[in-house]
């Protein structure tokens, strides 16, 4: 039968005619209504306070698109008289088109929640980047699972064998993992971050650089880069020069000869003290020095003057200038820094020549 002898209404109902046109208004049809849809539910969501909409908002576009086709191509596959394998392969093409919209619709709220998320929580700021990765592989193999359970594969057998794969994977990677979960502890417990300077109790001291997953860099005052396992370092005693904030106390010992007298001394040590916490560019200026007498030792009267340093590192300059401003000011003002001293008392009795051998000694020292 020729083409001309074809009727135009048998031609209009034709399945191959009719197939394409329904798909092409079918889908025409719902894109318009979900345009319409989705710009509702933009201005719905910009009214409101509460930001979760707007991520379902975001997350639900493309996979709508996706699930509009994949409906368009069930209605066609309905109304085609394909053969048996094609429409077998049809049926696998459509399972395979949902379960990516259920993840690319999964995979994009869960990114919005991160992006939310992030900004108000540094735990989950500092593991965005680790969440959102296992996140989207545990979307992936759930989807895969989905789709292969749809198509008629029984999954148990691929479930018994990820059990016993990753239970031989956790032992292989049994140090790996314990400092990745150290990692996690560190940037959710934030017991330190990039640029803190700590102390560890091994005895390195640094300011940390990097907290990454499996270790932690520590640049030394050498300027050299020491890298910490994690799982060290969350097993080890840590001390915080940076918190609760990054002033601290510098005491600063000093001692003066029994006979100074010691109020002339603490006001002296004193001025000193203020001098170097208004001029010296690591001090505190508003912060107020005491000096306290901290023990009378053998030879003199020992002194603790309490300083206060912007951080750590700055604590050494006003060490520094402090002893030798004090020093030379002590000078000035004649007050002596005794030299290590030792009295001997001989009782009576004592051996000939011992009084005369501790008067060489004494000469010596």
């Amino acid at each position: 039968m020729s083409v001309e002898s074809v009727a135009p209404a048998d031609l209009i109902a034709s399945p191959w005619v009719l197939g394409p046109a329904v798909f092409v208004v079918w889908v025409g049809v719902l894109l318009f209504t979900r345009r319409i849809l989705v710009r509702m539910l933009h201005r719905i969501a910009a009214r409101t306070d509460w930001t979760w909409d707007d991520v379902l908002v975001q997350a639900l576009s493309t996979p709508l698109t996706i699930a509009i086709v994949t409906s368009g191509l069930l209605v066609v596959g309905r109304i085609l008289p394909l053969a048996p394998e094609f429409d077998r392969a049809f049926d696998v093409l459509l399972q395979a088109a949902l379960v990516l919209a259920f993840v690319l619709f999964a995979d994009r709220l869960s990114r919005g929640a991160l992006d939310r998320m992030a900004p108000r929580s540094a735990a989950v700021h500092g593991a965005r980047g680790l969440i959102q990765a296992g996140v989207r592989g545990l979307l992936i193999g759930l989807g895969l699972l989905i789709f292969l359970d749809s198509i008629g594969i029984s999954i148990t057998p691929i479930l018994a064998s990820l059990g016993v794969g990753s239970l031989a994977v956790a032992l292989a990677l049994q140090e790996t993992l314990a400092n990745l979960f150290a990692g996690i502890y560190m940037v959710a417990d934030k017991p330190i971050e990039p640029g803190h300077f700590i102390r560890l109790e091994s005895g390195e001291m640094g300011h940390v650089t990097r907290v990454g997953w499996r270790s932690t860099w520590i640049r030394m005052l050498a300027n050299n880069v020491v890298v910490v396992p994690n799982a060290k370092l969350a097993g080890s005693v840590i001390t915080n020069y940076d918190l609760p904030d990054t002033q601290l106390s510098i005491p600063v010992e000093v001692t003066v000869h029994y006979a100074s007298d010691l109020p002339r001394v603490e006001r002296v040590t004193l001025e000193v003290a203020e001098e170097v916490m208004r001029t010296v560019a690591g001090g505190v200026p508003d912060h107020r020095p005491v000096v306290r007498v901290l023990a009378l030792v053998e030879s003199g009267v020992r002194l603790e003057t309490g300083l206060r340093a912007r951080d750590y590192v700055a604590g050494f300059e006003v060490r520094h200038e402090f002893l030798r401003r004090l020093l030379d000011r002590y000078r000035r003002e004649g007050i002596v820094i005794p030299y290590p001293t030792r009295t001997i008392d001989l009782a009576a009795g004592s051996p000939p020549g011992a009084r005369e051998m501790s008067g060489f000694i004494g000469g010596r020292t």
